[in-house]
């Protein structure tokens, strides 16, 4: 088992939509980053990756590169899931929290556990999101920002199941219908 943590944080501004966990959410501001900046997606993403020990959204995804310009997050996070794949891992769950004042988030909460499930190929009851104010404090509290942070746990493909696993990520003892991992 592998455990990982993520958090990021975005300003919020005018002119952008804002984006969190895949979902649209109809609000005066939106988030802003050389992304869509959705802060829930990017601290789920540096969970995952932390959690295998491969770096960080910056180093995978760097906010230098042009092909990143206004990228949906969603795309990026299937990227993350795939590169996770390919090491041999298994999300078992992620848990992740939503830092704003406003507004509020539980009305989509149950659209980005499913965005955010199907992105990575799991099941909703493996991806809890909730959200909570700062009371007014801080600059998320202000309005100023959002901020995002997320844990997940990873198992390994070779403990869980005893079986070899190739660089592509493919148990070498799975029989014709493939790995019941990767279902």
């Amino acid at each position: 088992m592998r455990i990982g943590s993520g958090y990021d944080v975005h300003r919020l501004g005018e002119g952008r939509d804002l984006i969190l966990g895949g979902v649209k959410i109809p609000y005066e501001k939106g988030l802003i980053g050389h992304s869509d900046a959705d802060v829930l997606t990017h601290a789920i993403m540096d969970a995952l990756l932390g959690a295998a020990a491969l770096g960080d959204i910056g180093k995978l995804f760097p906010d230098t590169d042009p092909a990143y310009k206004g990228i949906d997050s969603m795309l990026l996070l299937k990227k993350v899931g795939e590169a996770i794949g390919k090491e041999g891992y298994l999300i078992e769950n992620i848990d992740s929290t939503v830092i704003a004042q406003e507004p509020k988030l539980r009305p989509y909460i149950d659209t980005m556990r499913e965005r955010l499930a199907e992105a990575l190929e799991l099941s909703v009851d493996q991806v809890s999101v909730k959200a909570t104010t700062e009371e007014h404090m801080g600059f998320t509290g202000s309005g100023e920002g959002m901020a995002a942070q997320a844990v997940c746990m990873l198992s390994s493909v070779r403990e869980a199941y005893s079986v070899d696993v190739t660089a592509a990520g493919a148990c070498t003892g799975c029989g014709p219908e493939g790995c019941p991992m990767r279902k």
